[in-house]
């Protein structure tokens, strides 16, 4: 196991020494699913909308954001496949960091982006995402299924319940 984990993180430290430091650099193009894929560690595939499906059975999902897990947004007209994005920080019970690809610029990966939750009933089912080209949030909200727990996900939650003397909570780590 210790094995696997030094093969994956010696993967993932290889993918982001060769990113570009800025989108003229290289011609790397990203899109959001296979970085959050990398980024996270959850191993889904196909369309981003689908991967909220797809993760019954093999993750856990929720509505709470965690460090590490996936944000999955729906399927609409302007997201046809909809969208993931990687959970990099938690500021609020409204508002987190996400590190994702191809949103404010073709391809192109974002880190610590900012994003509010929006919804009526603060359930993190409608957000709005920074947005570069305006250095602010964007202007319209997205409908978001929920949060994708992975590994990274549930590790983080145990080391959050270990510095308060709480039991980690095992829901999020079934994998």
């Amino acid at each position: 196991m210790l094995k696997r984990s030094k093969l994956a993180l010696g993967c993932l430290a290889l993918a982001l020494a060769a990113m570009p430091a800025s989108a003229n650099a290289s011609s790397t193009f990203w899109q959001c699913a296979p970085f959050a894929r990398m980024f996270s560690g959850v191993q889904l595939f196909g369309a981003a909308a689908s991967w909220w499906s797809q993760a019954v059975g093999k993750y856990s999902r929720g509505g709470t954001p965690k460090e590490g897990a996936v944000m999955v947004f729906k399927a609409i007209g302007s997201m046809r496949s909809g969208h993931v994005a990687t959970v990099s920080q938690v500021l609020s019970d409204r508002m987190i960091k996400v590190t994702h690809a191809n949103w404010s610029g073709r391809g192109q990966v974002e880190h610590d982006v900012l994003v509010m939750d929006t919804s009526v009933h603060n359930d993190w089912s409608q957000v709005r995402v920074w947005f570069r080209n305006l250095h602010d949030l964007g202007t319209h909200s997205y409908p978001v299924y929920g949060f994708i727990y992975g590994k990274k996900a549930a590790d983080a939650a145990k080391a959050d319940a270990v510095q308060s003397g709480d039991d980690a909570d095992d829901s999020a780590s079934k994998i």
